[in-house]
């Protein structure tokens, strides 16, 4: 089983897609999110003593909540390394790439997109590189078989081709 990954632990390796969904929505906390918990802030505000305010502690934590995910955007976003699909090689299974593969065990062929940790929706075939079948899917040629230990078990995976979307 072949694995590779990036040799700057510093980046995070991400599609255009990914990352241009982490900037919107670093966008959109910094100005609707925050005039949200600041019309939130201010009205509980309005019900008096701050100590004994629920409505304050509520929007408060909301507040800090929202923060939290500004600053984690933040970070993703100045450590992102954005695979540019015309130079995403096709060889190797890599972040960006598309696999299709052949379940052996399952008999089905299946088509997964490796994408980074932040980028994974399982329900639409984008699995994180840091999964267990991402895992021991980078690397791998096309023709090579691969072998993944799941929650469910073992899964013996064939590669079938292996592209750009």
């Amino acid at each position: 089983m072949a694995t590779s990954r990036a040799t700057n632990t510093d980046s995070i390796v991400m599609t255009r897609e990914g990352y241009e969904k982490l900037k919107s929505e670093l966008m959109h906390l910094r100005s609707e999110g925050r005039e949200e918990i600041a019309k939130m802030l201010e009205e509980a505000r309005s019900f008096g003593d701050l100590s004994e305010n629920a409505e304050y502690h509520s929007a408060k934590e909301a507040q800090d909540k929202l923060e939290s995910r500004i600053q984690w955007l933040e970070y993703q976003l100045s450590k992102a390394k954005v695979v540019d699909s015309h130079e995403v090689d096709t060889s190797r299974v890599m972040v960006g790439t598309t696999v299709t593969l052949y379940d052996i065990d399952l008999d089905k062929e299946v088509t997964y997109t490796i994408v980074s940790t932040q980028e994974a929706d399982p329900k639409s075939n984008r699995i994180s590189a840091a999964s267990p079948v991402g895992q021991a899917l980078i690397g791998s040629t096309v023709g090579e078989e691969v072998v993944v230990r799941v929650p469910r078990g073992v899964r013996r995976l064939k590669i079938q081709d292996i592209r750009v979307k």
